[in-house]
């Protein structure tokens, strides 16, 4: 029987990597400190599952749940208050702005803007 290879895109996985850095960086801290903690252990230092297990003392099935559950509720509060998408809005049109303008103030300020995004 011929092996099947699932190829995957890198872009994609990058996209889902920064979608979740955004959804935590907005909304992380509605988690619980448990959550919190075995989250960004997992998303930030891509620590394994059997790692987390064993470091916080649960099954790995129960961290993968619980990661399955924080990406649940952290897509779920961006589906009410969508504050990813306002930033990620008001990036783009900084950017376009700054691209177009023939003004240097007016590209000086845009750049801030991005900046403080």
């Amino acid at each position: 029987m011929t092996p099947v290879f699932r190829y995957c895109n890198i872009s994609n996985v990058m996209d889902d990597i920064v979608k979740k850095n955004l959804l935590y960086d907005f909304y992380g801290e509605l988690l619980t400190e448990h959550q919190r903690l075995i989250y960004e252990d997992a998303v930030y230092n891509d620590c394994s599952l059997s790692e987390l297990a064993s470091e916080y003392n649960i099954s790995r099935q129960g961290v993968h749940d619980l990661l399955k559950r924080c990406d649940h509720l952290l897509e779920d509060y961006e589906s009410k208050l969508g504050l990813v998408s306002r930033f990620e809005t008001l990036r783009h049109i900084a950017q376009t702005i700054e691209e177009i303008s023939d003004d240097e103030e007016v590209r000086k300020l845009a750049h801030k803007m991005i900046e403080a995004l």
